[in-house]
């Protein structure tokens, strides 16, 4: 199988599956820095499934108020602070958004390229499931991802 059918059946067996959210950065004068709604995504480890779209996921975080905290190290603090611009930007207390992904070019992977995490290794549709992990098959991975998020 292709690359585009492999993501059109998974997105078949997702049907009724919760989506998550995808977020982007916007900062303006009168509403500050904000990370704001854009659409909403299957979230399948190192891919972002949309309805006519795939995603390689990047950062993933929850949209919390950070209340007031002490921290210990400002990496820390910096997470805290992006989670409140998902909350300032409209994502409800406690909902995931996805921010910094990118499209995945999915038609020069079945052309025998690589895009993002996916990659044709001898015309078999792969991902690369980290960045130091090697590839794996898309359908076997799928499947794995599919079943996780159903709960089987």
């Amino acid at each position: 199988m292709t690359t585009v059918e492999l993501l059109a059946a998974a997105r078949t067996a997702l049907v009724g599956v919760p989506k998550e959210g995808l977020g982007e950065e916007r900062s303006s004068r009168w509403r500050g820095d904000r990370i704001i709604r854009v659409g909403e995504a299957w979230h399948l480890g190192v891919l972002l499934l949309t309805d006519d779209q795939a995603l390689a996921t990047a950062e993933v975080l929850r949209a919390a108020d950070p209340g007031r905290r002490g921290y210990t190290a400002e990496s820390a603090r910096e997470r805290a602070a992006r989670r409140q611009m998902a909350l300032r930007g409209g994502f409800a207390e406690g909902e995931v958004a996805h921010v910094g992904w990118s499209v995945i070019n999915v038609d020069a992977v079945d052309a025998g390229g690589s895009s993002g995490p996916l990659a044709s290794i001898d015309g078999i549709p792969h991902v690369r499931w980290s960045n130091t992990g090697a590839y794996m098959h898309l359908d076997t991975y799928l499947s794995e991802r599919i079943s996780l998020i159903q709960g089987f």
